[in-house]
């Protein structure tokens, strides 16, 4: 046998070795028996949690708490705007992961999230709002990290159609697979997602008791959802929100109510004083002079003027003398400057 044939017969065994034996089961089984578990990673779904360029800290604070709560996650650097979202597929391949969760912000103000499931798609596009990361909140509810979370929906998620394909989308994402490897065997807290006022509420709790006690561990934050796609990053728009506003245009009806509200303040003055009479009341001088007894009216307003006169001679008298002593003043003040000079 020449060294090749050897080499051949080598590998041939050691494939056979290493191929695992089916299990035979049991003909019969007992049902007290446990089920056999198993020990496999069957479930070997990866999520690619990353950003684009653009987004504020409090932003990166909560891919970072999701980061954590999610051990099933792989980490990409940052993505330039400019590229096309047909990109995201690509770089999910290369890593080889079958979800995506992209956070895409603009002007440092709005935060969007994608939910993608690669290659074939349906994607969801969120808006996020009333974010509050694990630092703000600083809850007293804590749990292991890579623990295995129980998933708990609201009754609206079975209504509508819509509800029911983002339902089975966030369960495949924040599902961690059973015997992941950086996961733990048990389950210590729970995600609640309910269905309010058209948005998606996102809380996270841990169990601290069988009988149900619950404490908040953070984070918090709303989803808006606004687009479903039938593909991955594009295709064909499968639902369209109709109560939805952008929060640009929202923002600029505030500032428009701002605005009409000074106009509204001018207009009325300008109004007021075109409107506003110069003489509040037309009232005629010699109407008061005959109110009541003409006669009596008559000597009041001689005494008055008797009075007036009185008066008036007793102030022209004290002017004359005070006027006479300034003037007597001056004179002799005068005469003994010019005495001096000579």
């Amino acid at each position: 046998m020449t060294k090749k044939d050897l080499k051949r017969k080598r590998t041939a065994d050691s494939n056979k070795e290493n191929v695992p034996e089916e299990e035979v089961l049991p003909a019969k089984r007992m049902s007290d028996d446990p089920p056999p578990k198993k020990v496999k990673w069957i479930n070997r779904q990866r999520v690619l949690v990353f950003s684009t360029r653009g987004i504020s800290y409090r932003h990166r604070h909560l891919m970072d708490d999701l980061k954590t709560l999610m051990p099933h996650h792989r980490v990409e650097s940052k993505m330039e705007r400019t590229k096309n979202l047909q990109v995201v597929n690509e770089m999910c391949e290369m890593k080889n992961c079958s979800k995506t969760i992209l956070f895409e912000g603009r002007r440092k103000k709005d935060l969007y999230m994608w939910f993608s499931n690669i290659p074939t798609g349906p994607c969801a596009k969120f808006l996020v709002e009333n974010i509050y990361t694990m630092g703000e909140l600083k809850m007293t509810g804590n749990c292991l990290k890579g623990s295995r979370p129980l998933l708990s929906f609201d009754e609206n998620f079975n209504t509508k159609p819509h509800y029911s394909l983002l339902k089975e989308l966030l369960v495949q994402t924040f599902g961690v697979p059973y015997h992941h490897p950086k996961s733990q065997p048990f389950f210590d807290h729970i995600y609640t997602f309910t269905v309010l006022d058209n948005r998606i509420w996102f809380r996270n709790f841990q169990i601290l008791t069988e009988d149900g006690g619950l404490a908040e561990i953070g984070p918090r934050f709303v989803l808006n959802p606004i687009k479903i796609f039938a593909e991955s990053f594009g295709g064909e728009v499968l639902w369209d929100n109709p109560n939805y506003i952008s929060p640009s245009k929202f923002r600029s009806t505030l500032k428009k109510k701002a605005a009409g509200k000074y106009i509204n303040k001018v207009e009325q003055k300008m109004a007021q004083k075109v409107n506003k009479p110069e003489e509040s009341y037309s009232l005629n001088p010699m109407d008061e002079i005959f109110k009541g007894d003409p006669l009596e009216k008559a000597i009041e307003l001689q005494q008055k003027e008797v009075e007036e006169l009185h008066t008036g001679d007793i102030k022209k008298k004290k002017l004359n003398k005070t006027t006479k002593k300034r003037l007597g003043r001056k004179i002799k003040s005068t005469n003994s400057k010019k005495k001096a000079k000579y």
